[in-house]
């Protein structure tokens, strides 16, 4: 009888040892997928259907990774460069810092034709201080100066579209403006052969409370924002192309903005906020060289937007023609 006892507790003790280890494994399991976690390979604890899509809502569940590496740096490039809108993500067949490098953006300047067209699909966008009625005050006289400074400092020509996209019979009216630009512009460029760089001049529309301002040698100065359309929206957790809103140029134009934040970054840290990633066309399907900019917002003063046309600038034309002016040894006109 003490024989059978024996036996039968020693029997108890390895059940006991296997219910341990199978504990201990699940833990391990568990250690492990926090470390991806915090790692970022589960891109912070969102689990998405492919794994080369970064930021989808939608999906809640995880497939094996294919390239933890890819998506690494597809991550590390938003957290530095982009603001993603939730209607679309980083595709990587895009966001190819590599491609981007490799990209030639730059023209020859030329001061007696134009090279670079500026216009403003809202002309009414104005500032927190701005006359009624005084198109100085508003994102166009930003925009007029802009033209003046490329030419003058840089020698750049400029043609500055004054036209109102965004005004029926006299009111304003955002609706169809898009629309109501493309052709006008295409028919600028039609008659501008020269013309290689687009630029939609815009102001950004913000909270009440948010003042986009840093201090550029001494002068509160108002913070730009390149913005991209990509042609690409979330469907059913997939993200598709846009249907008849196809644009050519899209890798040139992502090159573009991506060498042109990098340059502000290196000249006027704090001036460029992050590039802005949406779904949708835009103005940036015309030229390969084509930027939709955002400059300050309707609580930014007049005087803090036309302090940014010099760093504006002197990035553009950085990028452009590498040049090595400097904007700011000017003289306010």
């Amino acid at each position: 009888m003490r024989r059978k006892r024996r036996y039968v507790k020693r029997n108890v003790r390895r059940s006991f040892d296997k219910k341990k280890f199978l504990l201990i494994l699940l833990l391990g399991v568990f250690a492990v997928l926090l470390f991806k976690m915090f790692r970022g390979d589960l891109r912070g604890g969102v689990f998405v259907e492919n794994p080369n899509l970064i930021f989808n809502p939608t999906l809640m569940f995880f497939e094996e990774e294919e390239s933890t590496e890819s998506i690494t740096d597809l991550v590390s490039l938003k957290e530095k460069y982009y603001i993603v809108d939730g209607k679309t993500g980083l595709d990587p067949t895009l966001f190819n810092t590599e491609v981007f490098e490799k990209e030639n953006l730059k023209i020859k300047p030329q001061k007696d034709k134009p090279k670079v067209l500026v216009f403003h699909t809202h002309s009414h966008e104005a500032f927190a201080d701005s006359r009624e009625g005084a198109e100085e005050d508003t994102i166009v006289g930003v925009g007029e100066k802009l033209c003046e400074i490329l030419e003058n400092n840089y020698g750049i020509g400029c043609l500055h579209v004054k036209d109102r996209f965004d005004y029926v019979n006299g009111t304003v009216s955002i609706l169809g403006a898009y629309e109501r630009m493309e052709s006008v512009i295409r028919e600028y460029l039609e008659n501008n052969k020269t013309i290689e760089v687009v630029i939609d001049l815009h102001r950004d529309g913000v909270n009440e409370g948010t003042r986009l301002v840093t201090n550029l040698n001494g002068k509160n100065t108002a913070q730009i924002m390149f913005f991209n359309g990509i042609c690409r929206i979330w469907n059913g957790g997939v993200l598709e192309e846009t249907e008849g809103l196809e644009n050519p140029y899209l890798k040139t134009n992502l090159a573009f903005s991506y060498k042109i934040k990098q340059n502000s970054d290196l000249l006027y840290p704090g001036f460029a906020r992050k590039i802005y990633i949406n779904a949708y066309r835009y103005s940036l399907h015309m030229k390969p060289l084509s930027s939709l900019v955002e400059l300050g917002a309707q609580t930014n003063t007049v005087e803090e937007a036309y302090n940014a046309r010099w760093p504006l600038a002197e990035i553009i034309a950085k990028t452009i023609t590498n040049s090595n002016s400097n904007s700011n040894t000017n003289t306010d006109n």
